[in-house]
């Protein structure tokens, strides 16, 4: 096709590539550009066929339209304007730019010296200046329509105090699967398999959270050392899926996957990442938002703008500070709400996106646009709340409407249960919904996501089989990863056929899961935790595309993993029948719902009420917890839940009422429920039993 000499003025808004069936419409912000040129090239994405200056800038955003510009048409951006890094302008027309809304991708990254903008071997580093063009390494962006039948797709709403997590990473979900054709393991066509559907069901999952899945870049260094970037959280493109995850390359895919998701009840949860993106550090490439306008897109250094401001440890920290850059963020996220019925967000290091030139705010600009939004307000929200700049670590201090990984959650269950002093008190607080972190601002229990393990760190099974870490793989000579792991080996390093040491082990990871699905709060699994999934000590398997990272299905087959999951089932029934194991409030023991039977109550093994002293034992690792609640029928449900942290069975008095039904002992995870009479119960060493009981009329 022989495009036209010039582009028409086009419009401004909306931003990115636009379809209208005559033509497209191109617009692309940037404020401190002298002119944009945009770049089409041929399907293979290695020839460029035209370049057009966008000749329209209307309120900082160049704009153009191409007639006869057809679907599938891949395009680029070039910005020309000063290279001057010392004040933070980085144009170089000889980069090609990849549309920061583009909504399809075509390739990847093919890692060379032409990317930067500037000569990567000059001694004047990053203040010289490469003129070679970048055109065949960058991937290209793909003009789309967004059209799609959703027919009577329903999102699921689940209420936030009946939801549960499944975090789970698209590719590693599936490229172990023998039910799953080979070319769509690891794909978003795999995502709603039916057994997999079926899986979750039973393990009481509502949602299914996915680490990320925007259009991401594989690092340089990783690829020189034979690794990948797994885990996703390098961005390049905030509307555009990861192409590795299409199995033949059709964007619906994915939206297949979320109605058949949808249609199973199951909501579905991006783990998103605007706190930087894949350009890395000053040094870095040049590969869309730094060479459009370096100075608008990043943070920079006051006084210094050669250099980026680094509170993400990434090397850049986006601006969300200015107006078009939330636009971009607060644009994705409803994209991928309104053209993929995205159920809700988990924000990678949240801190960053609430922090302002003073610090972080739970009022700043990203927080009240997004809450205000009638969009994105309806959504679930959930944060990661802390990063690695001035006053990073912000759990508990985000705005309502926000869900929070709680980390105190993880520490103090790990800790109790390995049998660590001073413990109990804590895990009083964590159990009961952590409100001495979140009841403020008529925030309620589900704000603290409950959770033991999750992608960063060690799975479940390693962290009753490792005492260290084991991430010689990374490359990194084992320095990477967390130091501090709460974990124990009890005995052995890794894997062993020792009896005593596996059935310890056994008991730990039941009393762990049941400890996040029985506390008040959002329980969050991480996948195959359910059934002993094992990372092999790596507690950092960020870089690990391989078996060390994919889930292995077979050991839901084997007896170990059967027991576990239909352990896990049960406790998410349990959770499912009882309301009072989910409940919308706060407990503090302030209200008597029967004679010497409070809303929540605190023993001793002994049912008697700890004393301060008591609570403050750090020897102290036994904890009976009492709920109750007003039922449907007019009695009055009781459940307690009874922990020993120790090495020893002891023996638990049961405080009022009594008979009870004993429905949950993580020693002994086939039992059935069974009537207890006496006034006691033995609870193994490190498990615990959760038993129900009731009051009709102020009796027993």
């Amino acid at each position: 096709m022989a495009w036209p000499d010039r582009l028409e003025s086009g419009q401004p808004y909306p931003l990115g590539a636009t379809w209208d069936g005559l033509g497209a419409n191109f617009a692309v912000f940037s404020a401190n550009a002298d002119g944009i040129d945009l770049c089409l090239f041929d399907p293979s994405g290695r020839r460029e066929i035209a370049r057009m200056p966008l000749p329209e800038c209307t309120d900082e955003v160049w704009h153009g339209y191409l007639p006869n510009a057809h679907l599938g048409l891949l395009y680029g951006f070039r910005a020309h304007g000063r290279y001057e890094p010392e004040d933070g302008h980085r144009f170089n027309p000889h980069k090609l730019l990849l549309d920061p809304y583009a909504r399809q991708i075509a390739g990847q990254v093919q890692w060379s010296d032409a990317l930067f903008g500037y000569r990567v071997a000059s001694g004047r580093g990053d203040l010289s200046y490469d003129r070679r063009d970048s055109a065949v390494a960058m991937p290209k962006a793909v003009l789309v329509d967004d059209s799609f039948s959703w027919g009577d797709d329903r999102p699921p709403q689940t209420p936030w105090s009946d939801t549960v997590i499944y975090e789970a990473h698209v590719r590693g979900l599936s490229m172990l699967r023998e039910d799953v054709l080979p070319y769509q393991r690891g794909t978003f066509a795999a995502l709603a398999h039916p057994a997999f559907i079926e899986h979750v069901k039973r393990m009481g999952v509502t949602a299914v959270e996915l680490l990320p899945v925007h259009g991401f870049v594989q690092d340089r260094y990783l690829v020189s050392q034979g690794l990948k970037n797994y885990w996703g959280y390098n961005t390049l493109s905030f509307f555009a899926p990861e192409p590795r995850y299409l199995s033949a390359g059709d964007r619906n895919e994915f939206k297949v996957a979320i109605r058949r998701l949808h249609a199973a009840g199951l909501e579905v949860i991006l783990d998103v990442v605007y706190n930087h993106t894949a350009e890395g550090s000053e040094l870095g490439p040049t590969l869309s938002f730094r060479g459009l306008d370096n100075r608008s897109y990043y943070r920079l250094v006051k006084d210094e703008p050669r250099y980026c401001i680094n509170d993400t440890g990434t090397g850049n920290t986006l601006n969300i500070s200015h107006p078009r850059v939330l636009q971009m963020v607060m644009d994705s996220l409803r994209y991928w709400v309104t053209h993929y019925r995205i159920d809700g967000f988990r924000f990678d290091l949240g801190v960053t996106l609430g922090r302002e030139e003073y610090g972080f705010d739970p009022g700043s600009g990203f927080f009240d646009v997004l809450r205000q939004d009638p969009v994105l307000s309806r959504v679930k929200l959930i944060s990661e709340p802390w990063d690695i700049g001035p006053g990073g670590y912000q759990l508990g201090h985000h705005p309502p409407g926000f869900a929070e990984w709680n980390d105190r959650f993880r520490d103090n269950v790990r800790r109790f249960w390995r049998g660590d002093a001073g413990q109990r008190a804590e895990l009083a607080a964590r159990l009961s919904g952590s409100g001495d972190i979140f009841d403020r601002r008529a925030r309620r229990p589900w704000a603290s996501v409950n959770f033991i393990a999750s992608h960063d760190g060690f799975t479940l099974k390693d962290i009753v089989s490792y005492s260290e870490r084991h991430n010689a793989a990374n490359g990194e000579d084992n320095r990477d990863g967390h130091s501090g792991n709460y974990s124990a080996n009890w005995g052995a390093e890794g894997p062993t056929d020792n009896p005593e040491i596996r059935e310890r082990r056994a008991r730990l990871e039941r009393a762990m899961l049941a400890t996040v699905f029985l506390a008040l709060g959002t329980p969050m699994l991480l996948a195959g935790d359910e059934f002993g999934r094992t990372q092999n000590g790596n507690n950092n398997a960020y870089c690990q595309d391989n078996e060390t990272s994919w889930i292995d299905w077979s050991l839901l087959e084997g007896p170990d993993g059967q027991i576990l999951s239909d352990f896990v089932a049960a406790l998410a029934k349990a959770r499912h029948d009882y309301p009072l194991l989910r409940c919308r409030s706060f407990l503090y023991g302030d209200r008597e719902l029967a004679p010497g039977i409070t809303d929540i109550a605190w023993f001793d093994e002994k049912a008697g009420t700890p004393s301060p002293d008591d609570w403050n034992a750090a020897e102290a690792r036994l904890l009976t917890l009492r709920r109750a609640a007003h039922g449907d029928d007019g009695t009055i449900c009781v459940m307690t839940l009874m922990l020993n942290a120790t090495h020893e069975p002891r023996n638990f008095r049961i405080p009022p009422p009594t008979p009870v039904i004993l429905m949950i002992d993580s020693a002994n995870p086939g039992a059935p429920e069974m009537l207890v009479e006496s006034e006691e119960v033995e609870v193994a060493p490190q498990s615990l039993v959760l038993l129900r009981g009731r009051i009709a009329g102020g009796g027993a």
